[in-house]
């Protein structure tokens, strides 16, 4: 008998890829024999790198022939004649993926325009204030009526040999910081990292990490600190080396972005940071030592959108610029 074959298809950004890793995990607990695929947009490979209940890593390059890489990808996808396709994203492409696949059991989100083509839909409710539902249970609905109710946290798999890569950082104690951000409005600005560094003690090292293009802030920042352990790892550790690293910090201070979802997915100590954004949108921390750091007092344009905004409308920021350093201090304290 052959074994049953699954696709979970995430192309979005490497948060959204991290936090449906708890569908894998929990895929594999309920089907252990079968083969699982996970299929992530190109750059977004490296999280799942050696990843212990994937059978293959399915990389679709959205850059460069978009379409043409497509539909390579559909005939890989309808050769391999899936049992059951989980889409986690909601449009048209990926809709088209899960559609055309022949995989008798096919689901997705209500908000699909391919949908209505699907074994099932589910319906995708965005997280409030007043209802929140963190994504990771949106992930779960997909999964729910084979798999139950109780979703499953992220989880990265890194190696022996990204623990051996950053081993000899963690000799002393240490924090770190993920500075950078996509958006504007989710990034706690440069000067507020600077002032609130120079207040931690000195027998915190701290490491600020990120991808390539996070380093000219990193260093712009360590720079202009008189902290004297202060240490630029962006663009120096890959994604696993880097949740390695988290996992064992004193604290891991972020934006409200993947990094957060790094240490979610190890169980690291978390400090978010909140600008613009909001926890109840459904993307907070799920670390067991978490904290939230916010605006005390409420400001009347915030949030001005579910995601982050490259400037802030109204120009003054101040969801991020009154925030006071004792806020992130706090933490070091607990």
């Amino acid at each position: 008998m052959s074994k049953e074959k699954i696709l979970v298809i995430q192309t979005a950004f490497i948060g959204d890829v991290v936090l449906a890793t708890g569908i894998v995990d929990k895929l594999h607990a309920h089907f252990p024999g079968a083969d699982i695929d996970m299929m992530v947009r190109k750059g977004n490979e490296g999280l799942l790198k050696d990843h212990p209940f994937l059978h293959e890593v399915l990389v679709w390059d959205k850059k460069s022939g978009k379409l043409k890489n497509l539909f390579a990808l559909l005939r890989k996808i309808r050769a391999t004649r899936y049992d059951k396709v989980f889409n986690v994203q909601r449009f048209a492409a990926t809709g088209i993926l899960t559609a055309f696949s022949g995989a008798k059991y096919t689901v997705g989100y209500d908000k699909n325009p391919l949908s209505f083509l699907f074994s099932k839909r589910v319906k995708h409710i965005i997280s409030t204030g007043a209802h929140p539902k963190h994504e990771i249970e949106r992930c779960n609905d997909l999964i729910s009526d084979l798999t139950g109710n109780i979703p499953e946290k992220p989880h990265l798999y890194p190696s022996v040999r990204d623990e051996e890569a950053v081993h000899h950082y963690k000799e002393h104690k240490y924090i770190t910081i993920s500075p950078a951000s996509v958006w504007f409005t989710k990034q706690f600005p440069v000067e507020k990292w600077i002032s609130f560094i120079n207040k931690v003690p000195y027998d915190l090292t701290i490491y600020l990490l990120g991808g390539p293009p996070d380093k000219e802030l990193a260093e712009a920042i360590r720079t202009a600190v008189h902290h004297p352990k202060v240490i630029n790892l962006s663009g120096q550790l890959s994604f696993l080396q880097s949740a390695a690293l988290m996992k064992d910090a004193f604290m891991n201070y972020v934006n409200d972005s993947a990094p957060m979802h790094f240490a979610s997915s190890v169980n690291a100590p978390v400090t978010a940071v909140y600008c613009s954004t909001l926890p109840s949108f459904g993307f907070g921390p799920l670390s067991d030592k978490q904290f939230i750091v916010e605006i005390e007092e409420p400001l009347p344009c915030r949030p001005c959108g579910l995601h982050g905004r490259k400037a802030c409308p109204l120009g003054h920021f101040k969801c991020a610029l009154d925030i006071k350093d004792e806020q992130l201090l706090n933490s070091l304290r607990a």
